[in-house]
């Protein structure tokens, strides 16, 4: 006959039961205490961690929701802004010129010694709104000191 908790050894089993007999009572209290107290630990610990779960899963149906409402106001607002955008006539060519022009004012607006502050303005010097893989901060620099100083002829 075979116990399928204890140890197989009957003599390992005695041992067990003459430590457990030799030890004072007051240890053997403590032990129990020391186990009802970390049994409640356990307790409180698994409703604490029950009770984080369910509020971390409400506060992200809600930021779902909201991210939802805030999707579909951009959209909204998009497909108007399109709408008002597309009803004019000559539309599709009304942003090419648009930039064109741009582009032409600025070129007539050349004066010496303003190239750089213009090269700076084509470009993006915020380390962070870049995605590219490459580090270009040494390039930054360099128009950057030569916006603040251009070079002299």
């Amino acid at each position: 006959f075979k116990e399928g908790n204890g140890p197989t050894d009957s003599c390992a089993a005695v041992s067990q039961i003459d430590r457990l007999q030799s030890e004072p009572e007051s240890i053997l209290k403590w032990r129990e205490e020391q186990k009802e107290h970390l049994e409640k630990l356990d307790a409180n610990s698994r409703k604490q961690e029950a009770e984080w779960k369910e509020k971390a899963i409400k506060e992200l149906e809600e930021w779902y929701a909201r991210q939802d409402e805030n999707l579909q106001k951009t959209k909204a607002s998009n497909r108007l802004a399109d709408e008002a955008f597309y009803k004019q006539p000559f539309a599709d060519v009304i942003g090419y010129v648009a930039a064109e022009e741009a582009f032409v004012n600025d070129a007539e607006d050349i004066f010496p010694g303003t190239e750089w502050e213009r090269v700076a303005q084509l470009c993006d010097f915020n380390p962070k709104s870049s995605k590219q893989a490459k580090d270009v901060s040494r390039m930054r620099s360099v128009l950057i000191s030569l916006k603040q100083a251009p070079l002299v002829r």
